[in-house]
């Protein structure tokens, strides 16, 4: 199945998803590490942006990353061999639909803002259930874009970032995910589900944040989509500008910025266990 990715395979969208993961490494990845000689499964690698960090916390596991694009492979491929040139991973390219392993064949999954680009995510889960041994672990983390808080607050800047959240559910996604992220785990068989927020707040006393988060990471997403905004009518040309610089305004001196990411964990039941 071919899965449209809204926000394109440019070299500026790869620079956002690298400083996006680098950025939020430390509150996305914390209390993930599996053990030496684990198997894990990373689907939807992209260009590797969260692998290097899987590497880096698990240098012992035997990672097997997966991505249905060539080039975003091969980006993924490159830098985590330059980076961790010693690390176990293999690389496959794939549709998730349609994976090349035997039934049972990991430890643990790692699934990381892929649902969100899915038809039927909750298909996608149960697919991946049967590559997972009984016992065995899935931790998927999805953002949701109804949890974007900032100041100074702005209709235009709210109405933004809704068009995004339409484009997305054209293509087929759904950018507003995080919160789905219990009902469909529990709905494709997995037990022992637990979700917790990561939340992320910005202000000048953060700059770290404001920068690496606000101004590199979350504002570009919207910039990229403007032309397909206006082609699809959900905005004019003098709206959209204003509504990106009102997002703008909140890396100024003053502005405040919040959004949630939602880390989901589960297991693969035992048989006849159910949990």
């Amino acid at each position: 199945m071919t899965v449209e990715y809204v926000h394109g395979y440019s070299e500026q969208e790869t620079g956002r998803l690298r400083d996006q993961a680098d950025t939020l490494a430390a509150l996305l990845h914390e209390g993930t590490a599996y053990p030496a000689g684990s198997r894990v499964l990373e689907v939807g690698c992209g260009v590797g942006a969260q692998t290097v960090h899987l590497v880096a916390n698990s240098p012992g596991a035997r990672v097997t990353a997966v991505e249905v694009d060539g080039d975003s492979l091969e980006r993924a491929r490159a830098r985590v061999t330059a980076e961790h040139p010693g690390a176990a991973v293999e690389w496959h390219r794939a549709d998730l639909y349609d994976l090349p392993f035997p039934e049972g064949s990991f430890d643990h999954l790692f699934v990381c803002f892929v649902l969100e680009h899915l038809p039927d995510p909750e298909r996608a889960l149960c697919a991946l259930r049967r590559l997972l041994r009984p016992g065995g672990t899935v931790t998927v983390i999805e953002g949701d874009h109804g949890t974007a808080v900032f100041h100074p607050d702005s209709r235009h800047a709210r109405a933004v970032i809704d068009c995004q959240v339409r484009l997305q559910a054209a293509a087929g996604g759904d950018a507003l995910i995080g919160r789905r992220l219990q009902p469909l785990l529990a709905r494709a068989g997995y037990g022992d589900i637990a979700v917790r927020p990561r939340t992320v707040y910005a202000d000048r006393t953060l700059p770290g944040m404001v920068d690496g988060f606000t101004r590199r990471t979350f504002i570009p997403v919207f910039e990229s989509l403007g032309d397909d905004a206006l082609a699809m009518g959900l905005t004019t040309e003098d709206d959209w500008r204003r509504g990106i610089a009102d997002l703008y305004r909140t890396v100024e001196d003053g502005g405040t910025f919040h959004y949630a990411f939602f880390k989901a964990t589960a297991v693969n039941p035992l048989p006849d266990t159910g949990r």
